[in-house]
């Protein structure tokens, strides 16, 4: 009995401190989206993937016409001229794959860009929630944006604004949804 009754007053204890907790969430994509120099980087990454993919796709459409050429010649060029073209054709085609992984591999050219570009950005938005969170005293702040699910969020414990506050950006207000219902 005596144990019982001990195993309940330290349970008990123990989850006192849940209750305390404070908890947050933040819309990252909300923030991001209404600081200037993160659209600046953003609209610079697209420009150059838009660029860098132009190049593949040209790269590419020269293989093909290599490739549509050779068929109409192969009937009259002889066998050492054939398996020239053929190697010409291999190598132009590998060397446009290994163009496009250079750009857009997992460590290609347009990640090491995103990290320059964005990844102090996102430092700065983190400080600032870090900051804030300690400040405040809260035990967890959420994002709402990334795939972790929230089914419903209590608008008061929202803290986007602050945060961006924080950061010194002004919200516009055509990018957070506002349901009143």
């Amino acid at each position: 009995m005596k144990k019982s009754i001990l195993t309940i007053i330290i349970a008990a204890f123990l989850t006192l401190p849940v209750f305390g907790q404070k908890y947050a969430y933040i819309d990252s994509e909300y923030i991001l989206s209404n600081m200037p120099d993160y659209t600046e980087a953003q609209a610079e990454l697209d420009r150059l993937a838009t660029e860098w993919q132009n190049e593949i796709e040209k790269k590419f459409a020269e293989i093909d016409a290599m490739y549509k050429k050779y068929q109409t010649e192969a009937i009259t060029l002889p066998d050492n001229m054939k398996q020239k073209r053929e190697e010409a054709i291999i190598n132009a085609e590998k060397a446009a794959k290994d163009l496009q992984k250079k750009r857009f591999g997992t460590d290609g050219d347009l990640f090491k860009k995103r990290e320059e570009l964005v990844k102090p950005i996102q430092d700065r938005v983190f400080t600032a929630i870090d900051e804030y969170a300690k400040e405040k005293g809260y035990a967890f702040v959420f994002d709402v944006a990334g795939s972790m699910t929230i089914i419903y969020a209590d608008p008061k414990w929202d803290i986007n604004d602050q945060i961006m506050q924080k950061l010194g950006v002004t919200a516009r207000d055509n990018n957070k949804d506002e349901d009143d219902d």
